[in-house]
């Protein structure tokens, strides 16, 4: 009777570590959810982290319950893409996280968007409700101004595609782009406020601003510092967007218009090496295509700007936020 117990009990340890082993194999071969992808990539922490800190990891980890399909198709930024950014885990917390979290959805579409169905000259809605467009340059595809490195990897909840630089909407026009920026909306600090004011001073905003039958426009945004260092070199102090006002009116409404161009807003995927006329009139001279970015300057200026945060789409156009004010013939 023990040698019989001793037999039985032999046969249910093992069975039990046969079903183990089984159920660990089925497991491994399970296909990862999209936010375990991000999990066990390493080229993927920063995303793995901005998933968390907007509130979208869970998500994304699930089927979509609206889409038929339960799948959700993500365009999804390398660390390198972050990095561009100056973002990586431990700086993501300069981003305000409902803003963290808008641009994550606008990286993500319902349903399994293929490769097979993305072509030049097409579009795809995003889960913030603004549309991306495809675009075809030297034989590469991009999907608004960022590069699709890599396509179709499978996950349990949709599809992945691997992408180089984040992309970034506000849902608002150019001139509410702004404001965000400026009231912290986007950034933890403001930025953009000296430009805020000098669209006010100069009296452009209702011309920015989104109206039924309006143009689009492409609008190169310089920075707070660019305007701080712009007074610098005039001989006068900066030191809040108030002292814009220390320049006449027509100045500053020429200075801002040479950084406006009426091209129905291009990215930089659809921005070529030469020149462009902004509305100011006076040329600005693009370089060449580096790195998805290119270098835009003024006749008026002894260098070029530089793109910090180039992408940002606005309801009525792109917008390019750069390193120095563009300067015309004064």
């Amino acid at each position: 009777m023990k040698t019989q117990l001793l037999k039985i009990t032999f046969l249910m340890v093992l069975a039990l570590g046969i079903s183990s082993c089984e159920n660990e194999s089925n497991y491994e071969d399970e296909t990862p959810s999209i936010a375990n992808i991000a999990v066990s990539n390493s080229d993927f922490s920063t995303l793995e982290a901005a998933a968390v800190q907007g509130g979208l990891a869970v998500t994304l980890s699930n089927s979509n319950p609206n889409d038929p399909s339960g799948s959700y198709t993500v365009f999804a930024p390398t660390n390198s893409a972050f990095d561009r950014l100056g973002l990586n885990e431990e700086t993501l917390g300069v981003l305000q996280d409902d803003f963290l979290t808008s641009t994550l959805l606008y990286h993500t579409s319902n349903g399994d968007l293929l490769s097979s169905n993305i072509e030049a000259g097409g579009s795809a809605a995003s889960l913030l409700g603004v549309n991306r467009r495809f675009i075809e340059r030297d034989g590469e595809l991009f999907i608004n101004g960022s590069k699709i490195l890599a396509t179709d990897i499978d996950a349990s909840n949709g599809t992945v595609h691997v992408i180089d630089k984040v992309m970034i909407a506000t849902g608002g026009d150019i001139v509410q782009s702004a404001l965000a920026l400026q009231n912290s909306n986007v950034f933890v600090n403001p930025e953009l406020t000296f430009l805020v004011e000098a669209v006010l001073y100069a009296e452009l905003a209702e011309a920015l601003t989104a109206s039924e039958g309006s143009p689009s426009f492409t609008v190169f945004a310089p920075t707070d510092q660019a305007f701080i260092n712009l007074g610098a070199a005039l001989g006068l102090t900066f030191e809040e967007p108030a002292d814009i006002r220390q320049l006449p009116k027509e100045t500053v409404q020429a200075v801002l218009l040479n950084h406006v161009v009426a091209n129905g807003g291009q990215f930089t995927s659809e921005l070529s090496q030469g020149t462009i006329t902004p509305l100011g009139g006076d040329p600005l001279t693009l370089g060449a295509y580096t790195n998805g970015v290119l270098t835009v300057q003024g006749v008026g200026n002894e260098n070029p700007a530089n793109m910090g945060i180039p992408d940002v789409q606005a309801v009525n156009g792109v917008i390019h936020v750069i390193d120095q004010v563009l300067l015309p013939n004064l």
